[in-house]
């Protein structure tokens, strides 16, 4: 029972302290000026793109170092010219045009699960 016993009262001070300031309060301009005026060391860091109203993927994205580090040639093969030749004057022996020449091809391979077929094989026919 709490009642019980001789009373007594403690009289050493209680200090009682605001909260230590958070990360956003450090950040407040009146936090900083007070800051500078006090003499402590201020560290500004601009991060990227900050401020600006560009989207991130309209700047050079990180792996831009990785592909210039590259050493490797990562051009496409060039197909020879004689295989256009070849394809030209096929088509235009058939009668057919550029979009009636793709769909037929595109549909029979499809149709055949084959691959495209190569330049080695167009001379052939």
């Amino acid at each position: 029972m709490a009642g019980i016993g001789p009373i007594s009262q403690d009289w050493e001070p209680v200090v009682i302290r605001k909260k230590a300031p958070n990360a956003a309060a450090k950040k407040d301009e009146k936090a900083v000026n007070a800051a500078r005026r006090s003499g402590a060391d201020i560290e500004t860091v601009k991060k990227f793109n900050a401020g600006t109203n560009r989207a991130a993927s309209s700047s050079t994205s990180l792996n831009t170092k990785k592909l210039d580090d590259e050493s490797e040639n990562l051009a496409h093969e060039r197909v020879p010219t004689e295989l256009k030749k070849c394809i030209q004057q096929a088509r235009m022996d058939k009668k057919l045009t550029q979009a009636q020449l793709a769909q037929a091809s595109l549909s029979l391979s499809l149709s055949l699960s084959l691959p495209l077929p190569r330049f080695e094989q167009m001379n052939t026919y």
